[in-house]
This record gives structure tokens, C-alpha cells and sequence, in this order.
């Protein structure tokens, strides 16, 4: 099992084949790991809710944000490599991530709303970025559950390498951007940038099929029960990826009709 998503490795499995037969409460179910998903995304939205109407207000810094992101950052590492500390760990990365998410979120949507006034087509663009973001998951959701798109070794693949090239042109464009060099397709709001934020879009959207595999495979395997975290976790990892990619979108076509 090999999945672009940081979180799962084709490692992570080793060994978990032994213990077929032992009581669902001590291993990994789907049921389970869904459960926590949504524990975590209540986690995210309570904190994300409080982030938005504190910066909204005036009483939460952009540092705060910052931070937040900087923590969620780190604890994703940790968590990557001690998967068995992904039941502490997990909560609070989603915590640190509706910190830095509610606030992003607000900046975005009051600099589109100056931009446009009243009227303008694109308000609550943060409410649109998170009504395409569940409506893009349970599609996916939908096209792996039905068997439409099968996670293939090749499939597999072409994913992996995809957002592989991609990390990768993430990478070179910040150290371009520390010598004033700013790369057109991530920023812009032109037909070029946008098709690029929409390829972007379609790749974290292929992404959560992995993440889906991954934990249909855990349960098969009868993994340890911790794993129940790790794959929420994981699937977190990609939801605010796939969020962040489509209220950038959104915002390009915002000020591509300015």
C-alpha cells in the first residue's frame, strides 16, 4: 500500500498480517476510523468557527495564524513518524489547523468582499470553499464506494508521481519567491493560473481515493486500533489540502472579474 499522502507509506502495514482474528475493539474498522474522522472535523470547525470571529473582531493577530500553522506543521511530522501517538496528536492538529484555517479563511473572504462590494458574485467565498469541499469528498467518496474508479497499482502511481511533481514545483517556487521571484501560476488570476489551481483541485481530489484505500486496507489487515487515528489523520492531511486548493481557486476567479 503506497499512498502521495505523507501520512501513509507502504511500510506501514509490516507485520499487521499475524494478527487476523483478534476482537474488533483491539483493531482498525472503517466504521471506526469514519467516526474519528468526524470527531477530528468538529474539532477543526469549533476552533476554525472561534479563529474567524476572532480575527474578524480585530482580536487575534496574523502571528496567531501563523504559529498555528507552524504547530499543526510539526505536529504532523511527529505524528507521521510515531503513528502511535496519532490519538493525542491528531486532536490537536486539527485544532491548529481551524486556528490557521477560520483565520486564513476571514482575511480571504474580507479582501474579496472590499473588492467586489455588496453585490458581488463571489461573497461567503469561504462558505463555497467549504460546501466544494464536501461536495468534492463525498463524489470521491461516492466513485470509490461504487467501484467506478478503482485504486489500481497504476492509478496509484500516476498520483504519487503527479503530486510528487507538484510538492515539487511548490518547493522551487518559495525559494524563488525568498529572491523576489513569484511564479504566475500559483498567484495569478489568469485563465493559466486558474487552470492550474483547477488541475491542483482534481489532484488532492484523486488523493483522497488513496486516502480511502488506505483505510479499507488497515481494516483488512486488522491493524492496531491506533490506526483508527492515523487514518483519520491522514484523510485530515488531504481535506485541508483539498480546502486550501479550492479558496485559492475561488479567490483567482474572484479577482479574475474585478
Amino acid at each position: 500500500m503506497t499512498s502521495s499522502n505523507p501520512a501513509f507509506s507502504q511500510d506501514m502495514f509490516a507485520g499487521y498480517d499475524q494478527v487476523y482474528g483478534a476482537p474488533r475493539s483491539l483493531t482498525t474498522t472503517v466504521q471506526g476510523t469514519m467516526g474519528k474522522t468526524f470527531l477530528l472535523l468538529a474539532i477543526l470547525s469549533a476552533t476554525g468557527l472561534w479563529s474567524w470571529n476572532a480575527v474578524g473582531t480585530g482580536q487575534m493577530s496574523i502571528g496567531v495564524m501563523i504559529g498555528a500553522a507552524l504547530a499543526g506543521f510539526v505536529i504532523s511530522l511527529v505524528t507521521i513518524f510515531k503513528p502511535t501517538f496519532a490519538p493525542w496528536t491528531a486532536p490537536v492538529y486539527a485544532a491548529m489547523q481551524g486556528v490557521f484555517l477560520g483565520g486564513l479563511s476571514q482575511i480571504i473572504d474580507s479582501q474579496v468582499r472590499a473588492q467586489q462590494g455588496l453585490n458581488g458574485q463571489f461573497q461567503g467565498i469561504a462558505l463555497q470553499a467549504v460546501s466544494l469541499t464536501v461536495g468534492v469528498t463525498l463524489v470521491m467518496l461516492f466513485l470509490y464506494a461504487s467501484g467506478t474508479i478503482r485504486v489500481t497499482d497504476k492509478l496509484r502511481s500516476g498520483i504519487i508521481m503527479a503530486t510528487g511533481a507538484l510538492a515539487l514545483f511548490y518547493v522551487v517556487s518559495m525559494l524563488l519567491r525568498m529572491f523576489g521571484v513569484t511564479m504566475p501560476l500559483i498567484w495569478s488570476a489568469t485563465p493559466m493560473g486558474i487552470g492550474f489551481s483547477l488541475l491542483v483541485v482534481g489532484l488532492a481530489a484523486f488523493n483522497l481515493l488513496l486516502d480511502f484505500d488506505f483505510i479499507e486496507e488497515a481494516a483488512r489487515r486488522e491493524a492496531p486500533k491506533y490506526m483508527e487515528w492515523y487514518g483519520a489523520f491522514g484523510l485530515m492531511v488531504t481535506l485541508v489540502w483539498l480546502y486550501l486548493e479550492i479558496l485559492r481557486l475561488l479567490q483567482k476567479i474572484a479577482n479574475s472579474r474585478d
